[in-house]
């Protein structure tokens, strides 16, 4: 069951790298032949920070505040992704500090007295010099239990 106190929980700081090979790989699955892509010095296409996730886990436990709000895996959707740069976007070669942690957890109760749960989490990215690159704000969702049976019947 989720946990709504889990608002304001912090995970450890973790490292991302910026690297030109991960920066080509994303530009190809998203069919961009753009050429800032490509190169020792690319620049990473907006949604490249994406990758924060494997850097976060890779990082251990602490890192990742998102179990504190124990959404249930079987009903959670990913609902929503926001990036906002405060300046241009890093290029290959950049190491950033990020941090992620809980803004908020809140309780609806839907149309048909389902309880659905809402969860946002931000994520800021620093540069070696402390300098706020980016922060990405993702939502997550846990959808009310279905009133279906495992023989697709309803109960």
């Amino acid at each position: 069951m989720a946990d709504l106190a889990a608002a304001g929980t912090i995970g450890a700081p973790f490292e991302v790298r910026v690297e030109a090979g991960k920066i080509q790989e994303l530009a190809h699955a998203l069919g961009s032949e753009h050429p800032a892509y490509r190169g020792a010095d690319a620049v990473a296409p907006p949604t490249f920070l994406t990758v924060q996730n494997f850097w976060e886990k890779w990082a251990g436990p602490a890192a990742d505040p998102w179990q504190a709000v124990g959404l249930d895996p079987e009903r959670e959707l990913h609902a929503g992704q926001e990036f906002v740069f405060h300046g241009p976007p890093p290029r290959a070669g950049t190491v950033l500090s990020a941090r992620s942690r809980i803004e908020s957890v809140r309780a609806k109760t839907g149309r048909d007295g389902g309880r659905m749960v809402f969860a946002v989490m931000v994520t800021e990215f620093r540069d070696e010099g402390g300098r706020l690159v980016a922060e990405a704000t993702c939502t997550g969702v846990e959808t009310p239990p279905s009133t279906q049976d495992t023989d697709g019947g309803t109960s």
